[in-house]
């Protein structure tokens, strides 16, 4: 009931066949899905209420009527009057201000899906930082988004001009929303929506916009038709987003990124199984299933690898490229099926087409979208070993018995590491956790205080090999952390390795001292996995609750948890 219900429309008999006609219909919104309201708590500024919509995929139903299906496209225009000092933007290609009146007016001229409909008002306030791109910020938030963008994301949409043609959306802007944006970054045509916590980490931050970037061409001008073929807009806007990235920054960079996203689909395929039929591309979605339920790394990372695959096939990326520009201007502003782009490929390339690609042994089209596993074949990441090497190094030297290379390890400098070289060497000790006590407790000492320094993405993959050591010298740290984050990203996966472990009591205490800094469905969330083979928790009155009471209350209620659907805390990929 959350996302409303259907509405049947009955035209009038004498209406001819493609006779044009209009219907109006007046409705009122209550909260849903897609809207996301926020106390001025919730927002960094703590200064204005705050509201931004989420429509992927088919949360937009619970904001205005419209066909919710990406399969159709329209242009769309919107009226909105909100209060004086509220700015307002919508993903819109014009926009202007009425200001004695209080009322935004929005066109987007270009036919786009109902999901790709956008809307955030709050204490915004702007700066250029190209000649066709603005980043939108909180104004204590707006000095750090300059710093970080300013030229660069010019730089990024020539280069994806250069690969896959013109840009078509006008402008290129970004706003940074408050940490309850509950995903990092959304590709709303016009005015990417990106989380403001993703600020700290440069690499991470990089390749989030360069991703929407890509979206721009795969994904908003070109569509997906059904929801479960989600790798057309994902794995193509992955293989471009990489593209981009070796034409600015250099192979070595993008395949180290690629190493450390292929490391954590192979993590995702071993928890799954390799039958599980989400990890097929062409997966099939039952009734009553959210498609966003289906969003998972094989949607990226798999699919990435058969347009990768396809790549290949034409012996020079460039020629692939041709064929994507070609791609696009035939079917910009549709929505297309798995069969359009290969039938589209074979055509373009009839020497292919002569040798029957589509049939090869082992690597067939058919068993690309329909066979559950792993990727049929990976990208070769040789150019990326000057980056990849030393963390395969340091990882071994950690992790042979007997220990007696701690003297080589510790010499490491782990702030000379670039952020993905650090999360891939951590990521690879999670997998490996529970690690021996002498081991965890060298690594704490050779690297801890380095790590206190480094960004959110690096911190939170130490903290949870802390919490899945049960490492109880470093535990205060773990307790800052979460005193001092409001982003599902940087929450829900300690929450979960601290439920998991023998941690709960500690982490009811955590919960109870911060819950009114959370947004309720933050909140929600953490309630459950803190309920997790529990009666359920109680409603407690925080300003009474001291740090005993989660103990006694965990005496009364706690039995161990049951292993319940996979979580975030065994993927460790926040984007």
């Amino acid at each position: 009931t959350d996302y409303g219900s259907s509405l049947t429309v009955s035209l009038p008999a004498a209406l001819q066949p493609h006779q044009p006609f209009q219907i109006i219909v007046r409705y009122t919104t209550t909260d849903g899905p897609a809207i996301w309201w926020l106390d001025p708590e919730l927002t960094y500024g703590s200064a204005k209420p705050f509201v931004f919509t989420q429509g992927h995929s088919v949360c937009n139903r619970s904001f205005f009527p419209c066909f919710d299906t990406p399969a159709v496209k329209c242009t769309y225009s919107a009226t909105v009057k909100a209060p004086a000092g509220i700015q307002v933007l919508m993903s819109a290609t014009q926009s202007s201000y009425l200001e004695e009146e209080g009322i935004y007016q929005f066109y987007m001229e270009y036919p786009v899906p109902a999901y790709l409909v956008a809307l955030v008002a709050g204490d915004l306030i702007h700066a250029d930082i190209g000649p066709r791109s603005r980043v939108w910020a909180e104004p204590c938030l707006l000095p750090t988004a300059i710093s970080k963008l300013s030229g660069i994301v010019e730089r990024w949409l020539t280069a994806a001009e250069s690969l896959y043609g013109p840009y078509i959306w006008g402008r290129y802007d970004i706003v940074f929303l408050p940490p309850s944006f509950p995903i990092v970054a959304m590709e709303n045509p016009c005015l990417t929506f990106i989380i403001s916590s993703i600020l700290e980490s440069d690499e991470f931050l990089i390749i989030d916009v360069i991703h929407e970037v890509a979206h721009s061409w795969f994904g908003n001008a070109v569509t997906n038709a059904t929801w479960e073929e989600m790798w057309l807009s994902e794995g193509l806007a992955t293989y471009a987003q990489r593209r981009i990235t070796t034409e600015t920054y250099g192979a070595a960079f993008t395949c180290l990124e690629t190493a450390f996203r292929l490391d954590a689909l192979h993590r995702q395929m071993k928890l799954l199984g390799e039958d599980n039929p989400v990890s097929k591309l062409q997966v099939k979605l039952e009734p009553g299933v959210n498609p966003s339920n289906l969003m998972n790394l094989f949607t990226y990372e798999k699919g990435y690898c058969f347009v990768y695959y396809l790549s290949q096939l034409c012996g020079d990326p460039r020629h692939f490229d041709s064929f994507l520009r070609a791609y696009i201007e035939k079917y910009k502003f549709t929505s297309v099926v798995a069969q359009d782009l290969l039938d589209s490929f074979l055509n373009f390339f009839p020497e292919l087409k002569e040798q029957c690609v589509e049939s090869k042994a082992g690597l067939e089209f058919e068993r690309w979208l329909n066979a559950t596993g792993p990727p049929l074949a990976e990208p070769d990441l040789s150019q990326g070993s000057s980056l990849t090497r030393p963390v395969e190094t340091l990882f071994k030297l950690w992790t042979t018995e007997p220990l007696d290379s701690v003297a080589a390890a510790s010499s490491v400098d782990l702030t000379k590491w670039r952020t993905f070289q650090t999360v891939l060497f951590l990521d690879r000790l999670l997998d490996g956790s529970p690690l021996p006590h002498e081991v965890i407790k060298k690594l704490s000492e050779c690297y801890s205080s380095q790590l206190d320094s480094m960004n959110a993405e690096i911190r939170i993959r130490w903290l949870q090999i802390v919490v899945r050591n049960d490492y109880y010298p470093d535990l205060y740290k773990v307790r800052r952390f979460l005193e001092n984050q409001m982003s599902r990203m940087y929450t829900i996966p300690l929450y979960e390795d601290l439920c998991t472990g023998t941690l709960k009591s500690f982490a009811l205490e955590i919960f109870y001292q911060t819950q009114n800094q959370l947004h309720p469905n933050l909140r929600k969330t953490i309630q459950q996995i803190l309920s997790q083979g529990l009666n359920p928790l109680p409603a407690i009155d925080t300003t009474a609750v001291t740090t005993d009471t989660p103990a006694m209350v965990l005496e009364d209620k706690v039995s161990e948890a049951t292993n319940g659907a996979i979580s975030l805390r065994d993927v460790n990929v926040s984007a």
